[in-house]
């Protein structure tokens, strides 16, 4: 199933459990975060739950790291959609593709990669948090990378995987990208 913006999507017990390491790791950094933003929807603000809590931190929203809206293939089985024409064009040429009655990949590359910047001009020197999903972070970690926007699909975001990046005056740096293990390596100061 294709989830995109459908409301009322909720952890598994497995991604409960995925979140709450991430938050373990989170909250080992040596540089602890100021501030936990999610998507508004409900999967990501039950993953920014455990994060928050470890840091002692409320989680707040930031309706510009929302999946990509993929219009009227919401929630239709992956099976389904793959077989459609058009899918060839969502995986080799993203940048010139519309999810029928949703929006682009370079809309949501653009809102999303907008929302990270206003959070970054928010919290100038300090380490946030922000959980969104697979597409939108892909797009934000190729935008950082000056990576094309056609090259999304050849990034992995896995569930509850950290990607980091630090924002400097020249520009951004990508200090890691679907870490699903200890963050030590990070130096964030």
């Amino acid at each position: 199933m294709l989830p995109g913006q459908a409301a009322g999507l909720h952890l598994a017990e497995k991604g409960h459990e995925q979140a709450g390491a991430a938050a373990g790791r989170i909250a080992a950094l040596a540089k602890a975060p100021t501030a936990v933003y999610a998507s508004p929807l409900e999967r990501t603000r039950e993953t920014a739950a455990p994060i928050a809590r470890a840091l002692g931190l409320r989680v707040r929203t930031a309706p510009g790291l929302v999946e990509v809206d993929v219009g009227e293939w919401t929630e239709k089985p992956l099976a389904r959609l793959y077989r459609k024409p058009e899918w060839p064009t969502v995986q080799r040429w993203p940048s010139g593709f519309r999810f029928p009655g949703g929006e682009s990949f370079a809309e949501m590359s653009v809102r999303s990669m907008d929302t990270v910047l206003d959070l970054v001009s928010e919290h100038p020197g300090e380490t946030i948090v922000a959980v969104s999903h697979a597409d939108p972070i892909k797009a934000i970690v190729a935008a950082a990378a000056g990576m094309p926007l056609d090259l999304l699909q050849r990034l992995v975001i896995s569930p509850c995987s950290i990607s980091a990046l630090l924002f400097t005056a020249g520009g951004p740096v990508v200090l890691c990208t679907n870490s699903t293990g200890s963050l030590n390596e990070l130096a964030l100061s």
